[in-house]
C-alpha cells in the first residue's frame, strides 16, 4: 500500500501525519512516478506552518523528489514509462512513496546524476541558478555576500559564484560551519554568533560593501543585509527562515544608496517546460564538470519527517536533507 506523510492543520512539526493513501492511475498529462528519493526543503517548513498557504487542508507537503516513471497518462509524450526523473516544483505532493505529477515538471536525468543526488540538489540548484545567472547575473571578480552559506541552497550558490570567478564571502551562524562554508567556495566566513556581520563586510571590501547579497534568512537578517551593500546594490530576499521581513518603508532604499531589492521565487524563473529544462541542465552540467559537489549529510526514513522538519527547523542540519521512501 502507498504511504504518505499528510498535514491536518497548520503548526509544529508534529502536525506531519504519517498514513496510507490512494494510489490512483495517471490522468491525461500526468505520469506516476515512484520515489527514491525526496528532497527536504525550507519551503516544505513554510507551507507547514502556514506562512505559504497550500491549495487545502489536509494537504501532502514537499515539492522535490527522484524516481522511476510506472505509468503514464493520454497526452503525454514528454516523459516514459521507465525513465529517470526528477522534479522540484508544484504541484505540492512529494512527500509519499508513489504520486501522479504533471508530466510537463518532469526533468530527465542524464547518466552520472543519480535519484539521490537529484533529489538532494534540484530544487536547491535551479534556485543557485536562477539567483546567480539571472536575478543578479555574478561576475568575474565581484565580491559578494551570502547568507546561510553552509545550507542546502548557500553550498551551491557559493560554488557556483565561485566558478564564476567571484569572491564569496559566506554568512554562517556558528564556527561549527566555518569549515563547511569554506570547502564550498567561500573565501572568507562570518560567524554572526560572534561577528558583527556590517563591520566585517565593510573591513573585507575596504569600506565599499558588497554589489549583492543573498539572504535566506528574512527577518533577523534584513537591515544588516541592507547596510552591507554599496550605492545602487542589489538585496536579493529568497527566504524567510527566521520569519517575514517586516513591511518597509521604500524610502528606507534611498537612505542606504538608491538600492534595489527584490524577492525572487523559483516559480517565476521556471515558469515554461524549456526554462525548466534550461536551468535544470545547467546544474546538471556544473555538477559533471566538476563545478559543485553536493553534500547530502542527512537521511531520514519518510515516515520520520517530524524529526526531520524538528532538526532542520534546530539549524542542527547542514546540506542538504533527504527522505527516503
Amino acid at each position: 500500500m502507498n504511504h504518505a506523510v499528510r498535514v491536518y492543520q497548520h503548526g509544529e512539526p508534529d502536525v506531519l501525519i504519517w498514513e496510507p493513501v490512494d494510489t490512483t492511475d495517471p490522468g491525461p498529462g500526468e505520469a506516476r512516478v515512484r520515489h527514491s528519493a525526496i528532497g527536504l526543503n525550507f519551503i516544505d517548513i513554510y507551507f507547514r506552518r502556514g506562512l505559504y498557504p497550500p491549495p487545502a487542508l489536509p494537504f501532502i507537503p514537499g515539492m522535490e523528489a527522484a524516481g522511476i516513471v510506472e505509468a503514464v497518462g493520454d497526452g503525454v509524450t514528454d516523459v516514459a514509462v521507465g525513465d529517470r526523473v526528477a522534479y522540484a516544483t508544484a504541484p505540492l505532493g512529494s512527500y509519499a512513496e508513489v504520486r501522479n505529477c504533471p508530466a510537463e515538471t518532469l526533468v530527465p536525468l542524464p547518466s552520472g546524476i543519480d535519484a539521490s543526488l537529484a533529489a538532494a540538489c534540484l530544487l536547491k540548484g535551479m534556485t543557485a541558478e536562477y539567483l546567480v545567472r539571472r536575478t543578479y547575473p555574478v561576475q568575474a571578480g565581484e565580491t559578494i555576500l551570502v547568507l546561510a552559506a553552509a545550507g542546502g541552497v548557500g553550498q551551491i550558490l557559493c560554488q557556483w559564484a565561485a566558478a564564476i570567478g567571484a569572491k564569496v564571502i559566506g554568512v554562517v551562524g556558528s564556527d561549527a560551519k566555518v569549515e563547511i562554508a569554506r570547502a564550498h567556495g567561500c573565501a572568507h566566513t562570518i560567524v554572526t554568533s560572534r561577528e558583527d556581520m556590517v563591520a566585517r563586510v565593510r573591513e573585507i571590501t575596504a569600506g565599499a560593501g558588497v554589489p549583492v547579497v543573498y539572504d535566506s534568512v528574512g527577518a533577523d537578517s534584513f537591515e544588516s543585509s541592507l547596510a552591507c551593500l554599496q550605492r545602487r546594490g542589489m538585496l536579493v530576499s529568497y527566504g524567510q527562515s527566521s520569519g517575514k521581513v517586516p513591511p518597509l518603508d521604500v524610502g528606507t532604499l534611498a537612505q542606504h544608496g538608491s538600492l534595489y531589492l527584490t524577492r525572487p521565487t523559483l516559480m517565476d524563473y521556471v515558469p515554461t517546460r524549456p526554462e525548466l529544462l534550461a536551468s535544470a541542465n545547467a546544474l546538471f552540467e556544473q555538477i559533471l564538470q566538476g563545478h559543485i559537489k553536493v553534500d547530502i549529510a542527512n537521511r531520514y526514513p519518510l515516515r520520520d519527517a517530524v524529526r526531520a522538519h524538528a532538526d532542520i527547523e534546530s539549524r542542527l542540519t547542514t546540506g542538504s536533507t533527504l527522505l527516503l521512501p
